[in-house]
């Protein structure tokens, strides 16, 4: 198991299921405290939100997301995930009985007829983590037919076109996490969260490299003409800088976006990270990197250092941290 995982066993054992916060046993004087709780007012991507009771019917859109809830002891308040079956491990998390307790409603795309055949109330989804305009799956249109949404920090967009990003990638989810904690009266749970996911990143901080000692590090996702890879406000760029590596796209003021190939080779990343899903495996994105000719003399490639991490890992989600500190340990094998 990861530190991080170790962390948030800990912090799981100590603030129990997460969904029940207040300390009445008595049915009345609960409800009476859910009662003062509410209204709550939240900002969400820019837009200030109100809830005036908690949601009850939530729809959550890939893994990242899902986990969030989960971390969050918020399963009974879903009434479903929708991912594909290639993202990952799903058996090993502290959270993993999320999984057991909550339906799997969809492996295709999220779309409207589905969250209303789910009866959602709310669903928590992205800009391109399930809403899109050419779909029209949006915010808006769910509006229409009497549905909240709640969307990824990580995704809001930034006012340049479709560009997303518009915080740190952590800020992010600890954004989230805070938002969330309160809309479904579980605050004492969400800074349990945040306050062992900062002492698990600066743990890892406090062993990594700084200054000119940091290897150069690039994040590949997909893709063969183009390479997809993260910019300054999606999660590889936090867990790359903290891990104690120099993001060579941090110039890049967007989410998850595409880079030449020049760009790449003239930057010359010492280290490549490959975001693991998919129906492209990380053996063959890493058989294509080491065969690419335009890469042959890139450092990362030279040197045969390229990491594996998964897709849940990079996005944003309660692994982030965990991913920080195993890459952290694997650039300070590479820096010996």
């Amino acid at each position: 198991m990861r530190p991080a995982a170790l962390v948030l066993a800990a912090a799981l054992a100590l603030t129990g299921c997460g969904a029940d916060v207040t300390p009445e046993a008595d049915g009345k004087n609960s409800t009476a405290q859910a009662d003062r709780h509410y209204p709550v007012t939240v900002e969400n991507c820019g837009e200030r939100k109100r809830y005036d009771k908690a949601p009850q019917r939530v729809v959550t859109n890939d893994v990242g997301i899902t986990e969030i809830m989960f971390a969050l002891g918020l399963e009974d308040h879903m009434a479903g995930y929708v991912m594909p079956d290639d993202k990952g491990d799903m058996t090993s998390v502290p959270w993993k009985d999320g999984y057991k307790k909550t339906k799997w409603l969809s492996k295709e795309r999220i779309n409207k007829e589905l969250v209303l055949d789910a009866r959602a109330d709310l669903v928590f989804a992205g800009w391109n983590y399930g809403f899109n305009e050419g779909e029209g799956f949006t915010p808006a249109e769910l509006k229409r037919v009497g549905i909240d949404s709640y969307l990824l920090s990580e995704s809001c967009r930034n006012g340049q076109g479709k560009a997303r990003g518009v915080m740190p990638p952590l800020e992010a989810l600890y954004t989230d996490l805070r938002n969330l904690g309160k809309i479904f009266d579980v605050e004492d749970r969400a800074n349990t969260l945040i306050t062992s996911f900062r002492k698990e990143v600066a743990d890892a901080r406090s062993q990594a490299a700084t200054g000119d000692d940091r290897l150069r590090v690039f994040l590949y996702d997909d893709g063969k003409d183009k390479p997809l890879t993260s910019g300054a406000y999606a999660g590889p760029h936090d867990i790359i800088t903290k891990a104690g590596g120099d993001h060579i796209m941090k110039d890049l003021k967007d989410s998850w976006t595409t880079v030449g190939w020049e760009t790449v080779v003239d930057r010359d990343p010492e280290v490549i990270v490959i975001n693991n899903y998919g129906d492209t495996g990380a053996d063959e994105k890493r058989k294509f990197l080491k065969s690419y000719k335009p890469l042959a003399g890139v450092s990362a490639i030279k040197n045969d250092r390229i990491v594996v991490l998964d897709y849940v890992d990079l996005v944003e989600s309660p692994r982030n941290p965990a991913a920080i500190s195993s890459l952290a340990e694997d650039l300070r094998k590479f820096a010996r």
